[in-house]
């Protein structure tokens, strides 16, 4: 078992993967010195790698144990994430955390006000949208499970972003229409409005780097999808 909280949060996920028992993992989440985890996230390469693991792996644990109460609503309200001391919903830190506290509702725009400051403090310094394209919420239409790391975190979610909008996004000339995951219109601001989610689809091949095409987004599928990993994923 790690001692760094990142590859702690690694270890969880790969037990969860495998169908290991997780007991041990979850107590030592659960008891992570706060000083310690502060000191591991500073980074903003780490906290996306150990926030990412985490909300992953914890969701997964939930819906193998009470797939009953998968909803998409309630679902994410429940403080079912045990950190440092703490039990944060999946919500916080999804919402509280990696979207630097935007609401889930608001199309990216609303400030989504929080008066935890164990959730600010976890904060990386910036939005980064691909988080969208990593974070499983158990749905079939929620891309595919891996594990992050701090030292490859660039790379590794340039490559969840490439796969997932290779298989989601379709174009088609003839109308100059493009269809896209409907996460992107639910979460349009932190992609940067249109231009911004025109930009992303011209830098992962979506589309032609002069084409300036209309959005349509496809419907979102929320049916339970249990245990989607990625092939070849190091989880």
């Amino acid at each position: 078992m790690s001692a760094d909280p990142v590859g702690l949060s690694r270890d969880l996920l790969r037990a969860v993967k495998l169908g290991e028992p997780t007991t041990d993992l979850e107590r030592a989440l659960r008891d992570l010195d706060a000083g310690v985890l502060d000191a591991a996230t500073t980074d903003d390469a780490a906290a996306l790698a150990f926030w990412l693991n985490v909300y992953n792996a914890v969701t997964q644990l939930e819906l193998a144990r009470n797939p009953d109460r998968y909803d998409k609503h309630r679902f994410f309200r429940r403080e079912v994430v045990p950190v440092a001391g703490r039990r944060l919903r999946l919500d916080d830190v999804e919402h509280g955390i990696l979207r630097r506290s935007y609401h889930r509702w608001g199309l990216g725009y609303v400030p989504w006000p929080t008066r935890s400051a164990f959730v600010r403090r976890m904060q990386p310094s910036e939005r980064d949208p691909r988080i969208h394209f990593a974070l499983n919420c158990g749905a079939a239409s929620c891309p595919p499970i891996a594990a992050y790391t701090a030292g490859s975190i660039d790379e590794e979610l340039d490559l969840a972003t490439a796969s997932y909008l290779g298989s989601e996004v379709a174009y088609d000339p003839a109308t100059e229409t493009v269809t896209v995951p409907r996460t992107l219109l639910w979460f349009r601001g932190d992609f940067g409005g249109k231009r911004g989610i025109l930009e992303l689809l011209r830098e992962f091949d979506c589309i032609p780097p002069d084409a300036t095409p209309s959005l349509a987004y496809d419907e979102y599928d929320w049916t339970l999808d249990r245990g989607n990993f990625g092939e070849g994923s190091e989880a």
